[in-house]
């Protein structure tokens, strides 16, 4: 139950960054497919950040310490492009448009879903 919402936590972040970002967009001729396209992408986006954060945290742990944790910035944005390509390899009308779009919807994504976190009082 807690993956299915982190899901959905995930989607209404997406949708709130394709609200406020120009790169990003989502695209889907009705409200249902366009809701199902942003669940399918958080899944993914929740996949990619499972697999490979805990790797680039390990690996780049130093530019972590030598940025304060400012890295970590560039590390969501990184993962958010790589999930709009993944997502486009699966026909998801998911687009992120450059680096500045994924930088500013990684920290939107963050502190949307930091919120609804607090919000739903789930715990990890």
């Amino acid at each position: 139950m807690k993956i299915i919402i982190k899901v959905l936590i995930v989607a209404a972040s997406l949708w709130v960054a394709e609200l406020l970002v120009d790169g990003i967009t989502v695209s889907g001729e009705t409200t249902p497919k366009k809701i199902g396209t942003l669940i399918a992408v958080a899944f993914v986006f929740g996949l990619v950040n499972a697999v490979l954060k805990p790797i680039i945290k390990t690996v780049g742990c130093a530019f972590y310490v030598l940025t304060l944790g400012l890295f970590a910035l560039i590390v969501n944005a990184g993962l958010l492009l790589l999930t709009s390509w993944i997502s486009n390899r699966l026909d998801l009308s998911f687009n992120v448009t450059g680096f500045w779009a994924a930088l500013w919807g990684a920290i939107i994504i963050g502190v949307v879903s930091w919120l609804l976190d607090l919000v739903l009082g789930r715990d990890d």
